[in-house]
């Protein structure tokens, strides 16, 4: 294993297994966009029945993204980093092998968990090496982290229609495993061994159990609830407000808290960064699934041709990133991103079956500005608010936002998808991620100076 205690720079080994870690989620949620009509077809079911492969990684993630945080600033993050990739290897294996669409169902949500550790790992080690350096300026590879996830976000749905195309619904698992196996063999290889004597006693006295266990609940049974809301259901909302309620009480009374919401309390600008990320997630992936069902079903683009109309956003994000990462401040990003995503709200009002496809080029090129900039805004915004003795923990629920808000906009497409028009659909989805971005607008014009940093 490399010896990271020397030298005075950035451990630049760490670099392939940080970038491979953190892109697994991505890399799975937006291949999934394109394959989700040859599934439904596929097993028998109507579309909207999909959107399950869709929220049960963000339930996984967004349970598992804080939980495995916070074990990492415990611990480190070299075992669990290990044990999460295995797990995606082994839940594309079981993908690959199922039978029934819940089978389907099951090996997301494991796919799911083994994403969490990619990121808070990566952050993690980012306040390693700038306490063993003595450099605290991360924004160059807090860049290169965003213009990898956001190009595999972009670049995905195309990816994903080439794979559909070629090998059908399953080449897109297939992915999974050889990069399953190079995050492992990268992470055994380069990844720091924190030593810690007291593990033990360090999970009995460190690791909240019962505030993991309220936030559990409280996460699973809202977000079941909200996929197909129905007042026989109506008890899960209830069962969810309670263990809501109880994980508050819990928590402020807790002296090792899973979650320090009295640290959170009196920090309004990573309140605010956490809320404008949710609420760009519902704009992001809003734009993912729901204007590529659309390509496809009425514009009646196959899975490969749908990916390339994603192309646009892709060399946009990335230049954009490139260009603004470490010269623009967090502040102008949020401006630039979200005046971006605003005009190509409003373009979807107007679009139809016979809008040509140069104009619909044209509005997945200007939304390649929000793709590229508001989640390097956001990341970079958590790295300067958040307390250095719980990044790890803030990271994953980071991320735990922004799959929340992926969540709440399947929940979005499920239900407006559901009626005869999906152009007309298609611009109600529009007009509410409009007015999302608006709000996020308004988030940014409220915020603090931290946001004048870069």
């Amino acid at each position: 294993m490399a010896d990271v205690s020397r030298g005075v720079d950035f451990n630049k080994k760490l670099y392939p297994p940080m970038i491979l870690g953190s892109i697994l989620n991505p890399i799975n949620s937006s291949m999934l966009a394109v394959a989700l009509v040859p599934i439904a077809q596929a097993f028998g079911i109507p579309f909207y029945q999909t959107a399950w492969l869709v929220s049960s990684l963000y339930l996984a993630t967004s349970i598992g993204q804080p939980v495995i945080g916070k074990l990492i600033d415990i611990f480190g993050p070299r075992g669990l980093f290990l044990f999460a990739t295995s797990l995606v290897g082994l839940a594309s294996i079981i993908a690959l092998f199922s039978s029934s669409f819940y089978g389907l169902v099951l090996a997301r949500f494991l796919i799911g968990i083994g994403t969490c550790a990619g990121y808070p790992s990566a952050m993690y080690l980012i306040k390693y090496e700038g306490e063993r350096t003595g450099k605290e300026s991360p924004s160059t590879i807090l860049t290169l982290l965003s213009i990898s996830n956001q190009t595999i976000s972009v670049i995905g749905p195309t990816i994903g229609g080439l794979l559909v195309t070629s090998g059908g619904w399953q080449a897109i698992f297939i992915v999974n495993l050889p990069m399953s196996i190079l995050s492992f063999v990268f992470g055994y290889l380069y990844f720091p061994k924190i030593v810690n004597k007291n593990k033990l006693q360090s999970i009995k006295v460190q690791v909240d159990f019962i505030g993991i266990i309220l936030f559990t609940i409280t996460l699973s049974t809202w977000m079941i609830f909200f996929m197909e809301p129905h007042r026989n259901t109506l008890y899960l909302l209830i069962i969810g407000f309670i263990t809501f309620v109880s994980f508050i009480l819990f928590e402020l009374k807790s002296k090792k808290p899973f979650i320090d919401l009295r640290v959170l309390g009196h920090n309004t600008a990573l309140n605010n960064t956490y809320l404008r990320t949710f609420l760009s997630m519902i704009v992001s992936y809003s734009v993912l699934y729901g204007y590529i069902q659309w390509l496809e079903d009425v514009k009646d683009l196959t899975p490969a041709h749908a990916g390339l109309m994603m192309l646009p956003q892709f060399l946009v994000g990335l230049i954009m990133a490139q260009l603004t990462g470490t010269r623009l401040s967090i502040k102008a990003k949020l401006y630039i991103g979200t005046i971006g995503a605003i005009i190509t709200m409003a373009g979807f009002q107007f679009i139809n079956a016979q809008t040509p496809i140069i104009i619909l080029i044209l509005l997945s090129a200007v939304f390649g500005l929000p793709q590229g900039l508001l989640n390097l805004a956001n990341q970079n915004a958590v790295y300067h608010q958040a307390p250095r003795s719980i990044i790890g923990m803030s990271a994953g629920l980071l991320r735990t936002c922004g799959y929340i808000g992926a969540i709440v906009s399947s929940t979005l497409i499920g239900m407006l998808f559901k009626g005869e028009s999906l152009t007309v659909a298609m611009h109600q989805l529009g007009f509410i991620a409009m007015l999302i971005s608006i709000i996020i607008m308004v988030l940014t014009v409220l915020g603090r100076n931290t946001l004048n940093a870069r």
